[in-house]
């Protein structure tokens, strides 16, 4: 293996990535430019440019990338209302082929011949990342040194850092127990007490939600339009995409609403517990089904639902970038065309309750025909006979064949 000369970290300033950074200048001895995208995870990111710096860092990236986040990212996984083994709203995957995008085209730009990641060799999102690398830039190099280095714990990390005079906020043990991942779209939780999946977690982890005991007594309606399958305004405020989410998550956290605790599987093979706060896309997702209720052809609503299951894997597992997603992805904007219109929601004590849903030019629900009044003949209630004859069809002949057998 040719030396490397220049490495693109994924650099947030935190204990794991601060230790990557001096780990690397010593192991490879080579230049390294870091990057630190914003997309939304609520905390101050321009810190890290001093500590870069202050590691010797000269070539030093931070990015707002929170608008093409939602616009690019969360809203079209949103069409396909996508969620994963039934719960999961994918808000950690969804966000990692938009940083691997970045930290190639970064690459790209400085003439770096390799990048690096802070993921473990456990989890889902050092293949994430890597898939995203390799489906951009197939010949690039990746450094993991999860995979590589002997630091194998917060404590010998720790350690590391104190040794060789990294600055890292809560050394001690006073900071947070958990691992967290944040951005617009939710926070996760994992590890320590976590671990044993029989434990409730404790009411001062959650961090975006109140709890539904504490939400208002008085539920709050909101009104949202969507144009093309998007949420494109709230209340009748015209909102961009990361607006919408950001909006949609304070409204949500303010009601207890997007609390899940879950045991998932990993993509690497292991179980995985897990606790999530995602306000603004459990709003999202229903009202999303809401519009479509309305304006989409059965058969089109059903294939996606056939189709969902596939589609939300292929972002766990960080297909993101594979041609296959890319092609259920034509699909199912191909499918949102007609999905326009207002849905009215209520949200209380933890739950997001559909109360109205109108689409003036694409709707197709036709009451007219749905009526239990008179429905002045636009429905001939005698073709139903015909209908469910043919339709048992298979299933007389299959009797019939039993009772000659008896």
């Amino acid at each position: 293996m040719s030396a490397i000369n220049k490495v693109v970290l994924a650099y947030s300033g935190g204990l794991d990535t601060s230790v990557i950074l001096k780990w690397l200048q010593d192991t490879y001895k080579c230049e390294i430019v870091t990057f630190t995208a914003d997309i939304g995870q609520g905390e101050e990111v321009s810190p890290a440019r001093a500590k870069a710096k202050q590691m010797g860092v000269k070539e030093i990236f931070i990015d707002d990338l929170r608008e093409e986040f939602v616009r690019d990212f969360v809203f079209p996984m949103f069409r396909a209302n996508a969620i994963y083994e039934g719960e999961y709203l994918l808000g950690t995957s969804i966000a990692r082929p938009l940083i691997a995008k970045r930290q190639i085209e970064i690459a790209r730009k400085t003439g770096a011949d390799a990048v690096s990641h802070g993921a473990t060799g456990k989890g889902n999102d050092q293949v994430r990342f890597e898939l995203g690398y390799y489906a951009l830039e197939p010949g690039i190099r990746v450094i993991a040194p999860w995979r590589e280095w002997d630091l194998t714990s917060r404590e010998t990390l720790l350690k590391y850092a104190e040794k060789h005079g990294i600055p890292v906020e809560m050394k001690k043990k006073t900071g947070s127990p958990y691992s967290m991942d944040a951005n617009l779209l939710h926070i996760s939780y994992e590890g320590r007490m976590l671990e044993d999946p029989a434990r409730e977690p404790e009411e001062s982890m959650w961090r975006w939600t109140v709890s539904p005991e504490k939400a208002p007594d008085r539920a709050e309606y909101i009104e949202l339009e969507y144009r093309k399958g998007d949420i494109v305004a709230i209340n009748g405020k015209k909102l961009s995409p990361a607006k919408v989410l950001e909006k949609l998550n304070q409204m949500g956290g303010k009601h207890g609403i997007g609390r899940l605790d879950l045991v998932e599987n990993r993509y690497v093979g292991m179980k995985s517990r897990g606790c999530y706060e995602t306000p603004g896309g459990t709003i999202m997702l229903r009202a999303h089904r809401a519009i479509e209720s309305i304006t989409l052809d059965r058969e089109v609503a059903h294939l996606k639902d056939d189709l969902m299951p596939r589609y939300a894997s292929l972002i766990y597992n960080g297909y993101w970038w594979s041609p296959e997603r890319k092609m259920l992805q034509t699909m199912i904007d191909a499918s949102q065309g007609n999905v326009n219109g207002n849905v009215r929601l209520k949200l209380y004590k933890g739950n997001v309750i559909v109360v109205g849903r109108d689409s003036k030019r694409d709707s197709l629900f036709d009451p007219r025909i749905a009526t239990f009044e008179d429905d002045a003949g636009a429905y001939n209630q005698m073709d139903a006979a015909g209908f469910i004859k043919l339709n048992a069809l298979r299933m007389r002949i299959a009797a019939n064949l039993k009772r000659k057998r008896k």
